[in-house]
């Protein structure tokens, strides 16, 4: 009985597994809590403010406590972080999303991102 019991429940524990990774890959990229940007570097408003703009248009506030934003002011860079308030951030671009479909509003992205991660892929930024 007790081997039954834990099969069981080693089968469920597999199922709810598979279903969480199937989720998680399923999830729209504006929903991710970390995620690799690429863009033009400029100075933000503050002392460590930053803002990467995307080839699309897309805008992100950006910050770092463990990479050297400043070396790479005027770069075209690649970064890695966490989104601030990914689930927030992700319903509101899905809104968005879905105004812009219907004419209204800008489907730009918006976003604020701590980074922990750079690589610098150009000296300069292409316009």
């Amino acid at each position: 009985m007790k081997v039954k019991i834990a099969v069981a429940a080693l089968g469920l524990f597999v199922a709810s597994t598979s279903t969480l990774f199937a989720q998680d890959e399923q999830k729209p990229t504006t929903h991710k809590k970390v995620r690799t940007l690429s863009g033009c570097l400029q100075k933000g408003d503050g002392d460590k403010e930053y803002k990467l703009t995307d080839a699309k248009g897309d805008n992100w506030e950006i910050k770092s406590d463990a990479v050297a934003l400043s070396e790479h002011v005027g770069h075209t860079v690649r970064v890695t972080g966490v989104v601030s308030n990914a689930a927030i951030h992700g319903a509101k671009e899905d809104t968005k999303e879905k105004a812009a479909e219907h004419g209204v509003g800008d489907s730009a992205e918006h976003g604020h991102m701590t980074v922990t991660g750079l690589k610098m892929v150009n000296e300069s930024c292409s316009k």
